[in-house]
């Protein structure tokens, strides 16, 4: 399959289960609400090592909040409900109540799975704390030195998938480059998903397992450009780069239309070919094969 002068690889993204919870987080302007999520979703890339792979779902306008100020929605996946709790409980602690003006509220209120999220930040109120239940939906205010911190009893947990990705094989760098962050903004225009790695963009691809008995994960030296000729490559001719996108999102269809879109987005006579990172279809319950869900879109 060619689409303009692009190669598609001839095979598929293999994905995971992953669990996920939705926060809503607002603030008095842009300034503070970026503030906001970029310590909320640092250190989020990958589940290989962040106790959570967190960003940006979409940016909301003012009408669209619980509170009617600027805000964004953030998805946080990991493997368990128990983790994704923890990590999104200690990432509102430590970023989110510190961050002026800064609110949260969740984001899947009908999930029947939940786990503590204001219940657990609240005891830095110290016993100042108060608590009010508004629409069935219960929230604490702690006070702070600004105000008060305003956040949500328990948040959600839903099921979503994880590990959806596609590889931009590019004649340099710079074009490469370039088509990635066509395929990020194409991404982060569907609904449901996000691109949890720096810029969205992954240039340390990983396979399963290592040389090295303690690390669970190693790079994958099929795509590094630099090892050609010393082990067996899946660059096409002409590819001097490879780049990965990663997708993540709250179903198969979700990740499936992101991947769908970026693919496109990306393709160019610079990118010599686009394909995938499997493990054999042995580890994943989900494949996306790119050549069918390229035609489906």
């Amino acid at each position: 399959m060619l689409i303009e002068s692009t190669q598609i690889v001839d095979t598929f993204a293999e994905a995971f289960r992953l669990r996920y919870a939705r926060l809503l987080v607002t603030a008095i302007d842009g300034h503070w609400l970026d503030a906001a999520i970029r310590a909320a979703c640092g250190y989020g890339t990958s589940v290989i090592g962040c106790d959570a792979e967190i960003g940006v779902e979409r940016w909301l306008k003012p009408e669209d909040t619980p509170d009617g100020r600027p805000g964004a929605a953030i998805l946080a996946c990991g493997f368990s409900a128990d983790g994704v709790g923890k990590a999104i409980g200690n990432r509102t602690a430590q970023c989110l109540l510190t961050c002026p003006t800064a609110s949260v509220f969740d984001g899947l209120s009908t999930a029947e799975e939940r786990r503590p999220l204001g219940a657990h930040v609240r005891f830095f109120g110290d016993g100042f704390e108060k608590t009010k239940v508004v629409d069935g939906r219960r929230y604490w205010r702690v006070p702070v030195m600004d105000g008060e911190f305003l956040v949500e009893d328990s948040v959600g947990i839903e099921k979503g998938v994880g590990g959806g990705n596609f590889i931009l094989q590019g004649r340099s760098l710079a074009t490469t480059l370039t088509a990635a962050r066509r395929a990020v903004d194409a991404i982060a225009a569907t609904p449901g998903t996000i691109t949890p790695f720096p810029g969205g963009v992954v240039r340390s691809g990983s396979k399963v397992g290592s040389r090295y008995e303690a690390l669970r994960a190693s790079t994958n030296e099929a795509f590094c450009p630099s090892l050609v000729g010393r082990v067996e490559t899946s660059l096409v001719a002409g590819a001097t780069c490879s780049l990965e996108i990663v997708i993540d999102g709250i179903d198969e269809p979700a990740v499936a239309a992101a991947m769908a879109a970026g693919i496109r987005a990306a393709v160019g006579p610079e990118i010599v070919a686009i394909s995938a990172g499997n493990y054999g279809g042995k580890l994943g319950k989900f494949h996306f094969h790119l050549r069918q869900l390229l035609s489906n879109a």
